[in-house]
């Protein structure tokens, strides 16, 4: 498996797809199928009754958090906030853990991570090549501040609220490393061992293979994307990378746009650091961590994960593919 970071928590293109491999010649079972809007590997050794049990509980996990996490599903949590024009709104508690979570990773960011950036999002667009207006960008920011999302619980209800009516929340810089927990958990209840999940590049892992070796996770030459730098061996924990290759365009004039968006200005972040790789316990820290990392360049962001404890690792690639190691 290599690491194909994405952002989007978007719906699914097919919902029907999925694809099984059985178990075979030292190789673990595996499904693959399509969530977020990306294609999700989930792979283990074990029972071939329990393997396949546990998939299906995967995916319908999968399903389900699509449709509390999603910005763009009418229904969704997310979307509810969004819309309730500053109104508190009763939410499920796995959102309101999510989101909870999330504002303390914008808290850790120095400001480089703002689960309210979805005002300049939604200017963007990466696939079409366009670039948003400046006055309405310069606009968008001044909604885009994670302290205006209130979250507060009247005893078995939770709730949200956006105190900036304009404001707009987007979970998707760190809902797939919470998602990707959430199955390796549900997946070793099941009595499976060596469990590999891989969520369009956020890979989180419980356990080594049969033979005592670890899983290798495979990282992008940003310089060539189709390519990979090296691999990362994992026996446990999770590895996320961020890159501003992941969904970029370069505009007529020769400016090159990539999707990480400083949420102070909506302009993509100011950074010397082609992509980033962090390793941790949790893959909610990888990725809450990575996306900020990368923002911040090579000499912040060496100095916050050398100061954070649940950064075990942290790989910062270069244009050229130079690697700079923070532990």
């Amino acid at each position: 498996m290599e690491t194909v970071s994405g952002q989007n928590i978007d719906p699914i293109p097919d919902e029907d797809f999925v694809q099984w491999h059985e178990a075979e010649g030292g190789k673990p079972a595996g499904m693959r199928f399509l969530a977020f809007n990306t294609i999700i590997d989930i792979e283990a050794y074990g029972d071939a009754a329990a393997c396949r049990t546990a998939f299906e509980e995967a995916r319908a996990l999968c399903r389900t958090f699509e449709r509390l996490f999603s910005r763009t599903l009418p229904h969704s949590d997310i979307a509810r906030i969004n819309s309730a024009k500053g109104a508190a709104v009763p939410i499920d508690p796995l959102t309101h853990d999510l989101l909870t979570r999330a504002r303390a990773y914008c808290e850790a960011s120095e400001g480089t991570f703002d689960i309210t950036v979805g005002p300049a999002v939604l200017l963007w667009n990466f696939h079409e090549g366009t670039v948003p207006d400046r006055a309405a960008l310069a606009e968008a920011v001044t909604h885009v501040d994670w302290r205006a999302l209130r979250l507060w619980k009247e005893g078995e209800t939770c709730c949200a609220q956006l105190a900036d009516p304009a404001a707009a929340v987007d979970a998707g810089g760190i809902a797939k490393g919470w998602i990707a927990d959430a199955l390796v958990s549900a997946m070793a209840a099941h009595g499976l061992a060596g469990i590999i999940v891989n969520l369009g590049g956020n890979v989180a892992v419980s356990g080594a293979k049969p033979t005592g070796e670890p899983w290798n996770v495979g990282v992008r030459n940003p310089a060539e994307p189709e390519k990979l730098i090296g691999a990362v061996p994992l026996a446990g924990g999770s590895a996320v990378t961020s890159g501003i290759y992941e969904r970029c365009f370069t505009a007529p004039d020769g400016t090159f746009y990539h999707h990480i968006l400083d949420p102070r200005t909506g302009m993509p972040a100011e950074t010397d650091v082609a992509g980033v790789t962090v390793i941790c316990e949790k893959s909610i820290d990888a990725e809450g961590f990575s996306t900020t990392l990368l923002a911040l360049g090579l000499e912040r962001g060496l100095a916050l994960a050398r100061r954070r404890p649940e950064i075990q690792q942290a790989f910062f690639i270069d244009c050229a593919g130079r690697i700079t190691t923070a532990r």
